[in-house]
This record gives C-alpha cells, structure tokens and sequence, in this order.
C-alpha cells in the first residue's frame, strides 16, 4: 500500500480499466448516491448554510494570508502545555522524525487514527522500514490494510469493496495481523464490526504509542482536533503513553470560536451527521498516569509542498480543504473511475487540483490529473468552503500545455510545457491569432459555412477521442456576424 502511487499511467488510461468493472462502478454508484443524499438532507436543515459556507472560506483565506504568523503562535501554544514542535519540509524528513520518537520510546508498533497526511508521506511503508508496525484502527482503513489495498476515497477509504468482500478478506487476512476473524463469519455489518471491534480491542489496550492526524489546530491555544464516528480515535488518542500528530500546516485556524463554524459544516457535508459522534480535542500533555490523554505529545508539523501552493494564488484556494468529500460524492467522473485512478492519496475533484500542486506536474500521472473533470461545477456547488475547483482546473490545465513560473521546493522556477500538448498549444495559438485578426476570422467562417457540407461527423487524429463520444456541432448556413448585419441585430425580419 502506497502513499503516493506515482509511476501509475495517464488518468485516462487508468480509469479505463477502472470503467471496465462493473462490480467497481456498482459499489461506487450505490455508496456515492446513498451519501449524496443524505448530506443534502443534512444541509437542507440549515437556513444559513450560505453564510457558514461564506464565513468558512473566509477563516480560511485569512489564515492562508497570514499562515507564518498563525503557525509561530501554535508552536508556542503547544509548547507552553508540554507538547514539543517538529517542521517538516517534506515526507522523508517527516518520516524520519516519526521513526526516530517511536523507537526512542523502545516500542515496535503504533495504532493509528485514519490520516490523509500520514497516507500522503507513505508512513507506514516507512516505519516498517524500520522495524515498527503501524496499525490501523478506522474500518475502512482496517479493511484497506489487510486487503494490501489502497484507499479511494478520502472519508470512505474502502468505498470500492462490499460487504461479501470485506468477509473474505476478514477471513483471509485477520489471523496474520493479529486476532483472527470469528468462525463462520458472514457479511452481516454488524458481524463484520464486530469482527474488527473484538481484532483491535488487544492492540488499543497494549498500544503505548499513537499515531494521528487532526482534522483543525487552533493557533490561540494549541489545541487539536479530530472529528470522527467509530470511536476508534479516541481511544487512540487517549490511551498510549506517547501521541505523534503528523499535519499538514493548512490545517490551522486562528480561534477557538472559529471551530464553531467548521463543526457545523464538516460533520453535514462528510457524514451527513448534525455532529460527529466523537469529537475529540486535546491541548498539550498530561501529568497523571491515571488521567486520559498521553504523557508527551508531539506535534510534526508538515509542508510538502504546501508553500509552494501557496505561492499560487489561483491554486492557494485548495490549501482551504477540509477534507469532506464531498466532491468525490458529486463528481460523475469519480462515480465511474473511482478513486484508484487518480494515482494519489487525494482522489476525485480536489485531487485533481491538490496532488499536481503538491508534487508537481512532472510525472505523467500529475500531468493528467487536471483534465480528470467534466467541468460540470458540481464540486464547487457542494464545497463547504468555496473552493473553485473548475476554475484552479483550468489554471492547472494552462501550466502543464503551456509551462511557465512557478514555485517549487520554495524556489522560483519556470515550467516547461509538459509532453503530447503540442498540437493543443498550437490550436490554441491559432485561436489567438484569428481572435486578434477579425478580417482572418470573418473570412474563415465564411469559408467554413460555405464548405459545411462537406464536413465530417468526427474528428480525424487526436480529435477522435473527443468526437468518438460527442457529435460534432453543425456549422450554421451564416456566420453570426453577417447574420447580425444583414438583419441589423434582428431587427430587419430575421428569416
């Protein structure tokens, strides 16, 4: 199971393959649908989900443009409660830094609340390197571990298996991580949770480390956050000794009061749930052996590429998410591909638009991943912090076909033009010439009515991928501008 699966094909060959299963694209419509729903119902309660939605994205574009400041007073925050800070540029360092605490507590495994930034470095791959065993306590991504899986959907990891797939798995795979699966297991959801209830009840209570993520940070007072509905997290977070919080440095906001904003919208636009049935929240350490809460906390505090985004100011916006998913849920490309095919961590619309930041678009994967979109706008409209997701789509589309500046590594570099652009690059300078010429362009459209005839109904060479599934527009018997004079805009009886 791989962090980061760059080395895979092109977008459009890999969700090829993926479109070819049915058994894939069944799951993927039933889960996508049935969650769809349901937060519209959940949203639907709120008569103020604009303002929130408005308000949200505003906390985050302030803290963005301010995010050297908020961090410096999150570090002395947890601090000052007797957590210690770590930076991290990238993921080795990050890495790195999480084998060097686990082993100083001389423990050989960790449990681990389900992560997006610990998946995004490849930790776990990483502490196996060295001798450690990470565990994963989330179902889903339980099932994705012991199915030697990787996740496709950032809420729902396993949202590409069912339940007959799940037994068998459960069955195949528990005994070799741990307690075996219970005799005659069927795939009854009640059965199966139990199944993983009984399986990670010995490694919560034998654990003395934890590995997390947080869903906020709150620079005033160094508190953390996670939001989830198992159960699992918190007995992660307040059983071990030692907890290790690896996230990314977008996740902060600068207040307490303004968690009161992203509780309403996570929980409805992820879960569909007026709130997460556990929200957990711990600031520092503890000093009783007998209190919850761990006896040393440390906080890894991630980039990998995030100031690089930021330095893009069209791009920037997606440093907002929150993580819901609730554009994966919307997306008719999702729905078909599923999450495998976008090679990272970060499926489905915001994917598209986070990975080719984050890793840039050098790899033929990240290159794609900006034309893995309709277009349609449903991202956007469902996004409950406005993130403008066709619009940084476009954008990214223009930096892979045409280069240019760009920041990478916190250095200022100038991009070239990715590879099998060049008949887009120059189809689009033509365009430009004509729209610049209008005697060139009124002439070609006149030649163009008048051999309209004679026109095919595909498109030959490259064009024969767009025109294979959409009919070519008819070219009309006038151009629009001698129409527009020979009737003098209408006005002179238009036939």
């Amino acid at each position: 199971m791989s962090g980061t699966f760059v080395g895979m094909p092109a977008f459009p060959e890999a969700a090829h393959d993926a479109v070819g299963n049915r058994t894939l694209r069944g799951n993927l419509r039933h889960a996508t649908h049935t969650i769809r729903a349901k937060r519209a119902k959940a949203v639907a309660e709120l008569s103020d989900w604009a303002e929130l939605r408005e308000a949200g994205r505003a906390v985050k574009d302030h803290t963005l443009r301010h995010l050297d400041r908020y961090l410096v007073q999150l570090e002395e925050a947890v601090t000052a409660a007797g957590g210690t800070v770590h930076w991290a540029a990238d993921a080795d360092e990050a890495n790195r830094i999480v084998a060097e605490l686990v082993r100083a507590t001389g423990e050989s495994e960790v449990v681990k609340v389900k992560s997006m930034a610990t998946q995004e470095i490849g930790l776990n791959e990483a502490l196996e390197a060295e001798g450690i065993r990470a565990y994963e306590t989330d179902l889903a991504e339980l099932i994705v571990q012991l199915g030697r899986d990787r996740p496709s959907h950032i809420l729902v990891p396993a949202i590409h298996r069912n339940r007959g797939e799940i037994r068998d798995i459960f069955r195949k795979e528990m005994s070799e991580w741990g307690r075996p699966a219970p005799e005659g297991l069927t795939d009854s959801p009640a059965e199966l949770a139990e199944a993983a209830r009984l399986h990670l009840r010995e490694k919560f209570l034998r654990a003395k480390v934890g590995i997390s993520g947080a869903n906020f940070m709150v620079a005033e007072t160094g508190t953390l956050v996670i939001v989830e509905s198992e159960g699992n997290g918190r007995m992660c977070l307040t059983l071990p000794e030692t907890l290790i919080s690896v996230v990314g440095i977008e996740k902060i906001v600068p207040t307490w009061r303004d968690l009161e904003v992203f509780l309403q919208t996570l929980p409805r636009s992820s879960t569909a749930e007026r709130m997460n049935p556990y929200t957990s929240m711990w600031t520092g350490t503890t000093d009783s052996e007998t209190a919850d809460g761990p006896q040393a906390f440390h906080l890894v505090l991630l980039d990998n590429g995030r100031t690089d985004a930021l330095a893009d100011q069209v791009g920037r916006q997606a440093l907002r998410c929150i993580r819901c998913s609730a554009c994966l849920n919307v997306c008719p490309v999702y729905e078909r591909a599923g999450g495998h095919a976008y090679g990272s961590v970060y499926p489905g619309p915001i994917g598209a638009i986070l990975s080719p930041q984050l890793r840039g678009t050098a790899s033929e994967i990240d290159a794609s991943l900006p034309y893995a979109s309709s277009l349609c706008g449903a991202c956007y409209e469902v996004c409950p912090v406005a993130i403008d997701i066709p619009e940084v789509l476009v954008h990214l589309r223009e930096r892979v076909v045409e280069g240019g500046p760009a920041v990478r590594e916190g250095n200022r570099v100038l991009l070239k033009p990715a590879k099998g652009h060049a008949a887009e690059r120059a189809a689009m300078r033509a365009a430009r010439w004509a729209f610049a010429h209008p005697g060139a362009l009124r002439a070609g459209q006149r030649i163009a009515s008048r051999t309209r005839r004679f026109h095919p109904r595909t498109l030959p060479g490259p064009g024969r991928a767009w025109s294979g599934s959409r009919d070519l527009p008819p070219v009309p018997s006038e151009p629009f501008r001698d129409w527009w004079q020979r009737t003098d805009g209408g006005r002179k009886g238009a036939k």
